[in-house]
């Protein structure tokens, strides 16, 4: 199937992000949030990122233009109409979620395909909301999505063949190398990376090491990019207990049981860079 409009629900970091890989490889984008504020933001933080590319001279300020036009903002569900592909970059919340897909299965057309930038909810779960399972699927972006390669890929049960080819060869089609994962709570990334943050988190509760200690280990000792505390940050706190608690409730096991200081912080509105405060000052 040939994906000629892309829709993105959500205008945030995530949204923001995607809906920007799009409209720079030649889709027209239609980029939707549940306020003028919000929709206003993700293309202001859009033109900063195409601006900043222009300034370094891997684009130019007409191609800036140009792909600003291709992004089309609304606040109207109904707009998505004409997408041929959505891909949904909501909060980490399975209401939320379940809510957008059953609107988005009543307003697209039947070929279009419903993706989930879901991070942990089994996307076999939000198949079962809609008249079309054959055509969900999870389309997970790593954060930040111009730079970071990556898309997880994940089938659920109902998932048909034509979407999973339709999905791989978007995603291909944006840059960025697909990796195929099954169905499970987490799927690959985060069932590897947020364990690993909620250990950091736990050795900083129970006093094993400074916040600095422990990030500077794993930067130095394990060649990571960034420490686990401030990843977490740029995650956002209150996504990495969301995750968690979906890992800890979809296997019961008790070794992914969020970390109490976790919980605490996002309790506290401590959620990292968005909020100016987390395991870091901003």
């Amino acid at each position: 199937m040939q994906v000629e409009t892309f829709g993105v629900i959500g205008a945030g970091q995530m949204g923001g992000g995607i809906a920007q890989v799009a409209a720079v490889n030649g889709m027209q984008v239609i980029l939707h949030d549940i306020s003028t504020e919000f929709v206003e933001r993700g293309m202001a933080a859009i033109t900063k990122n195409l601006r900043r590319s222009a300034e370094k001279g891997k684009i130019t300020d007409s191609e800036v233009q140009g792909i600003l036009d291709r992004i089309t903002p609304s606040t109207d569900m109904t707009r998505m109409k004409s997408a041929d592909f959505v891909v949904e970059a909501a909060s980490e919340n399975e209401e939320i979620k379940f809510k957008i897909f059953s609107r988005l299965d009543e307003v697209c057309p039947p070929h279009a395909i419903l993706s989930s930038n879901t991070s942990s909810i089994p996307i076999g779960r939000i198949a079962s909301r809609t008249r079309r399972p054959d055509k969900i699927i999870g389309m997970h972006f790593m954060n930040p999505v111009p730079v970071m390669k990556l898309v997880e890929v994940i089938r659920a049960l109902s998932t048909s063949d034509e979407t999973y080819r339709t999905t791989v060869e978007l995603a291909e089609k944006m840059g960025k190398t697909p990796a195929v994962a099954s169905d499970f709570p987490g799927f690959i990334a985060n069932r590897i990376l947020l364990p690993m943050i909620n250990e950091a988190i736990f050795c900083l509760f129970q006093g094993v090491g400074s916040k600095e200690s422990i990030d500077t280990v794993m930067k130095l000792g394990m060649n990571h990019p960034m420490g686990p505390l401030a990843l977490a940050d740029l995650i956002g706190l209150d996504t990495c207990l969301a995750i968690l608690t979906t890992l800890h409730q979809g296997f019961g096991d008790p070794k992914y049981r969020p970390c109490p200081l976790l919980r605490q912080y996002v309790e506290t509105g401590w959620l990292g860079r968005k909020t100016g405060r987390g395991f870091y000052q901003y």
